[in-house]
C-alpha cells in the first residue's frame, strides 16, 4: 500500500501491525498533516464482532486530545 492514495491519505510507510491489522504512516493531504492510518485485516472484515472492536478502537483513539500524540 505505501505510495498509494486512499481517500485523502497518501500512505508514506508502514509502521507495524498486529492480529487486527496494519498501520501505515501517512499525510492527510486535505490538511497537510502526518496520520496513523490503520487497515483492518482483510480476514477479519466480515467478522462482526472484530469490525465493532476495531470501530470502538478508533472511536476511543479518537476521543484523545493531547498536544503530544
Amino acid at each position: 500500500m505505501v505510495g498509494q492514495v486512499v481517500s485523502h491519505y497518501r500512505i508514506l510507510e508502514k509502521v507495524g501491525g498486529g492480529g487486527m491489522g496494519v498501520v501505515y504512516k501517512a499525510e492527510d493531504i486535505s490538511l497537510g498533516r502526518l496520520v496513523a492510518l490503520k487497515a483492518l485485516s482483510e480476514s477479519l472484515t466480515d467478522d462482526p464482532q472484530s469490525l465493532e472492536r476495531f470501530k470502538r478502537e478508533a472511536r476511543a483513539a479518537a476521543a484523545l486530545n493531547h498536544p503530544n500524540i
